[in-house]
C-alpha cells in the first residue's frame, strides 16, 4: 500500500531519533559487571559449609493436625539422597503443612539443605524446594508448539522476539539497575530497545509497524512520566516483600522507589504493544476496504474499534494485577478495617498505581497510533479520490 511520503519521512526521522537516544541510553547506563559481581560475592545465603543436595521422595507422611505439631508420624518426607556425601541413604525431612498440601508424591525430585556434621553429630537435612524443571519445560514446549501451529511464521517470530526481550532484561537491564544506574531512565532505554527490535521482527519492517512503534513510544513515555509522578505523590517506598528488604540492605545506592517506577513501565509493555499493533492494523484494513474514505472518517471508525479494544485491555490489566496480588488481598481481608483504609496500604496502593498508570499509557497510545496511521495512509486516500474524479 502506498503511504504519504511526507508522513513516512517524518515517521522515519522520529524513529531514528528514538533509536539514537536509545543507543545513547544503553551505552550511558551500561552495566558495571565488576560491581555486580562484587555484590553477588558479598551475599551470604547460608552458613559456611552448608550445601544443597538432590533427593527423590520415597514416602509422604500425612499432614500434621496443627502446623506446630512435631510428631514422628506426620509432616515429614522420607527421601533417598541422589547426590552428596550420603548419596543413596534415606532421610526424614520435615515439611510445612502448605508444602504437604501441594501434592507431593513418591518419585518427585526435591532439593534439600545439608548442614555438615558438627560435634560428633550426623549431617542434618532440611527442606528447600521441589525440582520443577521437567514440568516447566514440557509446558513451555506445549506453548511454543501451539503458538507456531496457530500463528505459523509470525508465531515463531513472536517466540524469538520474546527471547530477545528476555535477554535484554536479564543481560542488560537487571545488571544495570544493580550497578546503581537510575532505574526509570534505564528501564525506558531497555523498553525502547525491546520495542524497536521485536516489533519489526514479529510484524515486519513496514509502515504499519512503524505507526505502531510511534504509538508505542508515546505510550512508554506517558507511562514513565506518570509512574514518576504517581509513585512520588503517593510516597511509596517500593519495599513490600522480602525481596525489597534484601535489595535495600544489600545493594547500596539502589533506589527501590525508582525500581517500582521501572516495574510499572515494564508491566505495561505487553498490553501497550497489543493495542498499538491492533490499532495500526485496523486503520490499514479500513483503508483497504474503502480507499476513498476521508481521513477524518477513517480516524473516527478506527477509534470506534480502538475504544472497544482499550476497554477490554483495561479489564485485562486490572484482573492480571488482582491475580498477582490475590494472596495479599486475602491476607489484608483478615483485618477488620474499612475498605478505603485497606486500599491506602502500600501493598494494595502499589497494585492500584500499576493498573492506573499502565492503563493511562495505553489509553493515550491508542489515539496517537490511530492518528499516525491515518496520516500515513492519507496520501494514498487522496490520490485514489483524485484519480476517480479524473476518470469521471
Amino acid at each position: 500500500m502506498r503511504v504519504a511520503p511526507v508522513a513516512l519521512i517524518a515517521l522515519l526521522i522520529g524513529l531514528t531519533v528514538v533509536a539514537l537516544a536509545t543507543v545513547v541510553g544503553l551505552v550511558r547506563w551500561w552495566p558495571d559487571r565488576a560491581e555486580v559481581a562484587k555484590i553477588q560475592g558479598s551475599m551470604q545465603y547460608a552458613a559456611p559449609g552448608v550445601t544443597y543436595v538432590d533427593a527423590d521422595v520415597t514416602r509422604v507422611q500425612p499432614r500434621c493436625a496443627q502446623a506446630l505439631d512435631a510428631q514422628p508420624t506426620c509432616g515429614q518426607l522420607e527421601v533417598t539422597l541422589t547426590d552428596g556425601p550420603e548419596k543413596g541413604s534415606k532421610q526424614l525431612v520435615g515439611i510445612a503443612p502448605e508444602v504437604a498440601a501441594s501434592g507431593l508424591k513418591p518419585g518427585d525430585s526435591v532439593k534439600l539443605i545439608r548442614t555438615p556434621a558438627q560435634a560428633g553429630q550426623k549431617a542434618a537435612y532440611a527442606w528447600q524446594d521441589v525440582h520443577r524443571g521437567t514440568p516447566l519445560w514440557v509446558l513451555a514446549l506445549l506453548f511454543a508448539v501451539a503458538v507456531v501451529a496457530v500463528a505459523r511464521l509470525r508465531g515463531l517470530m513472536a517466540l524469538v522476539s520474546l527471547a530477545i526481550a528476555g535477554a535484554i532484561i536479564g543481560w542488560w537491564l537487571l545488571p544495570s539497575l544493580l550497578s546503581g544506574h537510575p532505574p526509570l531512565l534505564a528501564t525506558v532505554a531497555a523498553s525502547m530497545a525491546i520495542m524497536l527490535l521485536i516489533l519489526p521482527l514479529t510484524h515486519g519492517p513496514n509502515a504499519r509497524t512503524g505507526a505502531a512503534l510511534g504509538g508505542t513510544v508515546v505510550g512508554v513515555l506517558v507511562t514513565a512520566v506518570t509512574a514518576w509522578l504517581a509513585v512520588d505523590a503517593t510516597r511509596m517506598s517500593g519495599v513490600i516483600d522480602d525481596g525489597g528488604s534484601i535489595l535495600s540492605s544489600s545493594v547500596a545506592g539502589l533506589s527501590l522507589h525508582g525500581v517500582l517506577m521501572a516495574a510499572i513501565v515494564i508491566a505495561g509493555l505487553g498490553a501497550l504493544n497489543d493495542v498499538t499493533i491492533t490499532q495500526a492494523s485496523a486503520v490499514w484494513e479500513l483503508h483497504e476496504t474503502d480507499p476513498a474514505m476521508s481521513p477524518w472518517r477513517l480516524f473516527d471508525r478506527a477509534m470506534r474499534i480502538g475504544r472497544d479494544h482499550v476497554a477490554s485491555t483495561i479489564y485485562t490489566l486490572a484482573f492480571a494485577y488482582v491475580g498477582t496480588g490475590l494472596t495479599v488481598l486475602l491476607a489484608l481481608g483478615l483485618y477488620d478495617r474499612p475498605l478505603l483504609s485497606l486500599l491506602g496500604t502500600e501493598d494494595l496502593a502499589e497494585e492500584i498505581v500499576r493498573s492506573l498508570v499502565g492503563g493511562l499509557g495505553l489509553v493515550l497510545a491508542m489515539p496517537a497510533t490511530t492518528a499516525l496511521s491515518v496520516w500515513l495512509v492519507r496520501g494514498s486516500s487522496l490520490t485514489s479520490t483524485a484519480g476517480r474524479r479524473r476518470a469521471h
